[in-house]
């Protein structure tokens, strides 16, 4: 059976997409497991690896507003909830395959709007894609503790002098603002390698965020996310620390915020509808860098000498507009 890959990018948050629908017949659990951790190794992997797949298959949800259904296994063969950079390009894939711009994906906790959008660089394809349902209560990351909700408070067990907080969206997220030089010490990998260790607080883990306010409507995120470790991006955790932005320092709601990441630049939304319920939007690029074509067989067996690879030559405009909004930056 030939497998079929597209290696993609959101804010070099990097995936490759297995469509499903193609596939002569479905992938078992254990196939797909086995080979996500086969292609996604950063040593000995496909492409120099990835920090996941993302499975594309038809929806389970007979709407005509869903057009596709969307699971994200980390490179560690754990599933996650939701992946924002992701989505993104999922929601291209799905554009260019269905002939459509605004449509629903489902994903594990909700059916959620994506739609093609302005271009935020030079020739760079960028989609617009929701992030919800947000919930801060402690039950549903899980983080054990007596509280029901956790937000802006110390948790001297993790580190002195900052304030915490822990919101679900729907991925787990513990969001710290800090400075610049916290922002890049050592801090971070301490904290969030202890919490997704054994640790009497957080026993599914959780990705962990330090969060630099740059200036109006703009911040910094360095995440360490579950499952993957350090990335260039997370979608949730630059959604989740746009959400705590507007709440806890100067940001409005509807307002575009910029979110400067190790991998680039993204806006975010932040909305409150009539409930008092929060949710967002996440707008960036959806890069495609190579086509993939290789037998099942060779993949599982990690036979890559006769694998078909197509570039795609759309990078180069992407790290044209890294380096104008890292300009931006330095500028600041």
């Amino acid at each position: 059976m030939q497998i079929q890959l597209t290696k993609v990018h959101g804010s070099e948050n990097d995936f490759f997409i297995l469509d499903e629908t193609l596939l002569d017949r479905t992938l078992t659990e254990k196939e797909l497991v086995q080979l996500t951790k086969i292609v996604t190794n950063r040593q000995t992997g496909l492409l120099h690896g990835a920090d996941g797949v993302l499975l594309v298959s038809k929806s389970s949800h007979h709407h005509s507003d869903v057009r596709a259904k969307m699971r994200v296994i980390n490179n560690d063969g754990s599933e996650a909830s939701m992946c924002g950079n992701g989505l993104r390009t999922v929601a291209r894939y799905v554009a260019e395959k269905e002939q459509m711009d605004y449509f629903k994906i489902e994903t594990l906790h909700a059916d959620l709007l994506v739609q093609k959008a302005k271009e935020i660089g030079k020739d760079v394809a960028t989609y617009q894609v929701e992030i919800s349902p947000v919930s801060f209560h402690t039950s549903t990351l899980p983080l054990n503790t007596e509280e029901d909700t956790f937000i802006n408070q110390p948790f001297p067990e993790l580190a002195e002098g900052l304030l915490f907080s822990a919101v679900a969206v729907p991925n787990p997220h513990l969001i710290a603002f800090v400075d610049h030089e916290t922002l890049n010490g050592p801090l971070l990998e301490k904290i969030a390698t202890y919490v997704n260790g054994a640790n009497p607080y957080f026993p599914d883990g959780v990705n962990v965020s330090f969060v630099e306010v740059l200036g109006e409507n703009q911040i910094f995120v360095k995440t360490y996310e579950r499952g993957v470790g350090f990335t260039n991006a997370c979608g949730t955790a630059m959604s989740a620390s746009s959400l705590m932005y507007v709440l806890l320092k100067s940001g409005e709601f509807n307002e575009k915020i910029s979110v400067y990441n190790p991998g680039g630049m993204v806006q975010t939304l932040v909305h409150q509808d009539q409930e008092d319920d929060y949710w967002m939007e996440l707008i960036g690029n959806a890069t495609f860098v190579q086509k993939i074509e290789l037998s099942l067989e060779d993949l599982l067996n990690q036979r890559f000498d006769n694998v078909d690879i197509k570039m795609l030559n759309e990078n180069d405009a992407y790290q044209e507009f890294v380096k104008e909004a890292q300009m931006k930056l330095v500028n600041k």
